[in-house]
């Protein structure tokens, strides 16, 4: 059951990325796409799938936010994410704002991943 959860975990996780990406794609280009119905519902229904998953393997492995660091720093790494993205693609008042809060919402993922992989706040300093 926990490899499964894993793999779905995962995979949300690239989904949750792409329709990322094609979003802000479409923030600069086509921000008319940005107001179709299912580019408002998917990704929600995605992030919900992850988050599950994502509690359900803390509970699997017994490794809480708040009393493990690298958990502690993938989760105000998930705020910070949330935030900027929220920025990029609806909240920044001109588009250099909503692009420069995009990049730096990438950023922010990769670093979240690399903390995901190293298992550890710090991933760089390994």
């Amino acid at each position: 059951m926990y490899l499964g959860i894993k793999h779905l975990h995962i995979t949300t996780v690239y989904i949750t990325i792409a329709l990322f990406v094609l979003r802000g794609i479409w923030m600069v280009f086509s921000p008319g796409m940005l107001e179709k119905r299912w580019v408002r519902i998917v990704p929600h229904i995605n992030d919900t799938v992850l988050l599950l998953s994502a509690i359900a393997l803390a509970v699997m492995l017994r490794q809480y936010p708040f009393v493990h660091g690298w958990l502690t720093a993938k989760v105000i790494g998930l705020v910070v994410y949330i935030g900027l993205g929220m920025v990029a693609l609806r909240r920044g008042k001109t588009k250099a704002v909503r692009i420069a809060a995009f990049f730096a919402a990438l950023v922010t993922i990769a670093y979240v991943y690399s903390v995901a992989r190293a298992h550890h706040p710090w991933p760089w300093a390994l």
